[in-house]
């Protein structure tokens, strides 16, 4: 067997098992698992650890706000920034806006991302104006070309969906095989407390924290959860920020419905004393929902040692700390006026391997699965993206289990002007990445040219083992035969 490339002598390790192994890649692909493989080049991997390379599942690239603010990040710097923290693969959102069509929508991101990314790319589609003829024609259309995860928001009131329109694209999913996602937090107790904060003059960035409590957060994740069970259709709430939420998604899966969660770095490893800072250095630290405090930390952390989160991603959302971004609104704006989300793209990986590998909390195979094979499987790239099997994509990452790194904003390779994480200690870090078996970052350089990346059309998501519900309302059997269940 001629190989194009073999990465000899390291350690392999997937989703379920670890091992000693040669990799070798022809056409792009893994041809060949076994031991003492030779091939027209090779990559010495001796004492590093050969792991699928990571899927960013929730990151805001070249996105503007509802209001007009755009992300720091295009799909040039934001795959760059994602190839040096170990990604090989990511998928941003697509956000429709009120007044524009899903496929005009997809043609401006196309626009964006053709001939600039370095990695392969899909989309997730934000809906904000679900009309008939978008969920009728334009969302069918889409998942048809390979866009099979939809996302709505509860919140932001240039963004959210009442639960009627909920229910609508939850069961236009459900036909279609297509995951949706939500953000849920309860937009009116935000807007109920954040009135009476700035009435009362507290407007500086800490306050920000205070107008999004823990329980906006776990009634719209409750209310999610019922709606999804409701129509029998699969939800994914990101970004779950409390120990209530969390509490929900694991006693929803428990009982077999098709729910699914996500966390992120963010609320692993910073909290609210953080937005408490000089001037208006917390708007830095800024996301929603908020950081918490380090109780709800090691909450989390056991739910994600015990599975209830299948995703960990970065909602990495890049506004740089100046008019551009943060200050858009001027250096004395309320809290209710600063941009929300704060980057982490590069280093997702990299602290959850530090502080979840290194620091005992997770396995490395939990490791891989929370950070490439779960999304993978979750929104259907499964096994060409996620994995090291024969057949696969040849997307991999080689680690340095040993080499320590003290953060800087110089090593994101974004296009931002700070990093939240300032000054962590990270010990293991991504050396070289390949996606489809070339070599996109080696030694801490850019090898690849912007463009190479593929649009992934994505398939639906397997959802066996799920039993789902059976709601008695919408059954013909005990409706007294009225079929319009979706």
């Amino acid at each position: 067997m001629e190989l194009d490339l073999v990465i000899t002598n390291g350690t392999v390790a997937t989703a379920s098992d670890t091992f000693r192994a040669d990799i070798g890649i022809r056409d792009g692909r893994i041809a060949a698992i076994a031991e003492n493989l030779s091939g027209a080049r090779e990559i010495d991997a001796s004492g590093k650890l050969v792991l699928p390379g990571g899927v960013e599942a929730h990151c805001h690239i070249a996105q503007e706000s509802a209001t007009g603010g755009m992300t720091a990040d295009d799909y040039r710097s934001g795959s760059i920034s994602a190839a040096f923290g170990g990604n090989s693969s990511f998928i941003p959102f697509a956000a429709q806006h009120r007044g524009v069509g899903v496929t005009e929508t997809l043609d401006l991101y196309d626009s964006r991302a053709e001939g600039n990314s370095v990695i392969d790319y899909g989309y997730h589609l934000i809906v904000a104006d679900p009309t008939e003829e978008v969920l009728r024609d334009e969302l069918p259309q889409a998942f048809a070309r390979g866009i099979t995860s939809f996302k709505v928001f509860m919140t932001y009131d240039l963004m959210k969906i009442d639960d009627g329109q909920f229910l609508d694209i939850l069961s236009v999913a459900k036909t279609h095989g297509a995951l949706t996602m939500v953000h849920a937090e309860n937009s009116g107790i935000i807007r109920w407390i954040s009135d009476r904060l700035v009435a009362a003059g507290h407007t500086q960035p800490r306050y920000h924290a205070v107008s999004h409590p823990a329980a906006a957060e776990s009634e719209a994740i409750n209310r999610a959860i019922t709606l999804a069970r409701f129509v029998d259709a699969p939800l994914l709430i990101v970004h779950v920020s409390t120990t209530e939420g969390a509490g929900m998604v694991a006693q929803a899966r428990l009982e077999g419905a098709k729910i699914f969660g996500e966390t992120c770095p963010q609320y692993l490893f910073l909290t609210k004393g953080d937005l408490d800072r000089p001037s208006m250095e917390g708007a830095k630290f800024m996301c929603s929902p908020p950081v918490r405090d380090a109780g709800t930390q090691e909450a989390l952390w056991r739910h994600l040692q015990a599975g209830t989160f299948s995703v960990f991603s970065s909602d990495h959302a890049p506004y740089r700390f100046d008019e551009s971004g943060k200050l858009a609104n001027g250096p004395d704006a309320t809290f209710k006026q600063i941009a929300n989300g704060m980057p982490g793209i590069a280093l997702r990986l990299p602290l959850l391997f530090s502080e979840g590998v290194r620091a005992g909390r997770i396995t490395l195979n939990q490791f891989v699965a929370l950070g490439s094979t779960n999304a993978a499987k979750l929104y259907g790239m499964h096994p060409e993206k996620g994995t090291i099997a024969i057949g696969s994509d040849a997307d991999i990452a080689i680690w340095d289990p040993e080499e320590t790194r003290t953060v800087t904003v110089e090593d994101q390779h974004d296009n931002m002007d700070y990093t939240p994480f300032e000054g962590q200690q990270i010990t293991g870090w991504p050396v070289t990445v390949l996606s489809r078996g070339e070599t996109v970052m080696d030694g801490g350089k850019l090898v690849a040219k912007p463009g190479r990346g593929r649009f992934i059309a994505r398939r639906p998501p397997d959802f066996t083992g799920y039993p789902g519900t059976r709601t008695p309302e919408l059954d013909p059997a005990r409706n007294f035969g009225a079929d319009i269940a979706p």
